[in-house]
């Protein structure tokens, strides 16, 4: 409303403003042309009337004495020149007709000609006042120009500048009033309509899937807001059947990707334990004299596999985070060596310069990682390759153990790097892709960092820290 009235206000002064300037440039026209209108009359007349023969000489003697009164007359200073623009006579008292007399320029003189009413109109503006001064051609009886009367510094009057000034300062007067009755008004509405729009806007901000919302009764006085508070309550009605229907939603959900991680982890060690039997079943010889050595280490090899397994439905039977952590103390370099053992593929290289790196953590998720990641390797190297290449080193760094995993297959495409560790995600024509998003969850559960480096057909690189114990 307030918006409103400014906006009226402002295009009624533009229009005001415009239609005085317009009207007082009018009036000033028309008096200077009525000024000019009633010396002329007196001029020619004057003239018509004399016995002297009309030169510029004789002008000075005709209007020697008459041209005061016909100022004094007219209230107007009143000038006359030559053809050529010299002075020959003005009503000013104390002007001297002299070599130092004014005259008129040659431009305004061929204006003068030029026009069509032989006359012309110079404005001046001196000290932000306006000045008009007239000049136009004096004729005798034959019509034949014989002087140019100039009206000079005829000022605008101010007459309509005054007025418009008092008009605005009334509008301004009046909308003031008017904005501050607006104001008011507003207040009022605002305490009987804004309230409880307001109200309803707080309710509104609380709203929340998650917990129990609370409806609005009908209090408003205003039909509109009811229907407001009618529309949110059913709202909140339909929130909470959506909201039933999406925890069941999630339940099922939960179960599905539980259902999904358990039977990813437990694919994992089947592979590694399938490739041990073959082996050993291949290279097995009841004659050999370290045939108790080598059914030892197959064992251990099945053993840490069948754990894993077991942890993976253990945790699974209890709906909680996969497998539980059940920390020790352990050599990482012994873990890691002895779960590589399980591959036989030539092409896997394992380096450590030392023997005994402790740390705490729990030796079946450590055996998970080391075979997700080398798995992972071996899964990225094409099988037509010439020359295949898994590098698996260790080394101390300070107060952490840092597990090198690196292959020379296809790498990572630029597309997918940022979506390497979600949950699944994966680029192979089989599997869940939720192993390295569980191997990064157990890494971070140690307070150790997963990190990799990859160039596409080139090969990739995945660092492992952890903290360990004995620095």
């Amino acid at each position: 409303m307030v918006v409103l009235i400014i906006a009226t206000s402002l295009l009624l002064i533009t229009i005001s403003i415009f239609q005085y300037k317009t009207v007082a440039k009018e009036y000033n026209q028309k008096r200077i042309e009525n000024m000019e209108f009633y010396v002329k009359k007196h001029i020619n007349y004057m003239l018509s009337n004399t016995t002297y023969p009309l030169t510029d000489d004789n002008i000075k003697l005709i209007f020697k004495d008459k041209i005061h009164e016909i100022s004094d007359i007219q209230n107007a200073e009143i000038q006359i020149y030559s053809l050529d623009g010299k002075l020959l006579k003005s009503s000013k008292e104390s002007f001297s007709v002299a070599t130092q007399s004014p005259i008129i320029s040659k431009f305004i003189v061929r204006l003068v000609n030029a026009s069509i009413d032989k006359r012309f109109v110079e404005v001046k503006t001196i000290n932000g006042i306006k000045y008009r001064s007239s000049y136009s051609l004096i004729k005798n009886k034959k019509f034949k120009p014989i002087g140019i009367l100039k009206l000079p510094n005829v000022p605008d009057d101010g007459y309509y500048e005054k007025k418009l000034n008092n008009f605005l300062v009334s509008l301004t007067q009046v909308y003031a009033l008017m904005i501050a009755l607006a104001f008011g008004l507003a207040y009022l509405l605002s305490s009987f309509i804004t309230k409880p729009i307001y109200d309803f806007a707080e309710k509104l901000r609380e709203t929340s899937l998650n917990q129990k919302n609370e409806k609005i009764p009908f209090s408003a006085k205003i039909k509109e807001i009811n229907m407001l508070l009618h529309a949110y309550n059913r709202m909140i009605e339909e929130l909470e059947r959506n909201a039933i229907k999406l925890a069941q939603n999630e339940r099922d959900l939960a179960w599905r990707e539980m259902a999904k991680q358990v039977a990813h982890e437990i694919k994992n060690p089947l592979t590694p334990m399938r490739l041990t039997i073959q082996s050993f079943q291949r290279k097995f010889h009841p004659e050999d004299p370290n045939i108790k050595q080598k059914l030892n280490d197959f064992s251990e090899s099945l053993i840490q596999q069948i754990d894993t397994m077991s942890a993976v439905a253990s945790a699974f039977s209890d709906f909680a985070s996969m497998p539980a952590q059940q920390n020790e103390l352990l050599n990482v370099v012994e873990v890691v060596e002895l779960t590589l053992d399980i591959f036989h593929e030539d092409y896997i290289v394992f380096e450590c310069s030392e023997k005994d790196i402790i740390s705490k953590i729990d030796r079946t998720q450590l055996i998970r990682v080391i075979t997700n990641l080398v798995k992972n390797a071996m899964q990225a190297i094409p099988e037509d390759q010439e020359t295949k290449m898994i590098l698996v080193t260790i080394e101390r760094i300070k107060k952490e153990v840092i597990i090198t995993i690196k292959d020379n297959g296809t790498g990572i495409s630029p597309e997918h790097i940022d979506n390497i560790f979600e949950p699944k995600f994966t680029t192979k024509n089989s599997g869940m892709g939720l192993g390295l998003g569980i191997i990064k969850n157990i890494i971070e559960n140690y307070n150790g960092t997963i990190t990799f480096e990859s160039k596409f057909g080139r090969g990739t690189i995945f660092t492992v820290t952890l903290p360990i114990i004995n620095s």
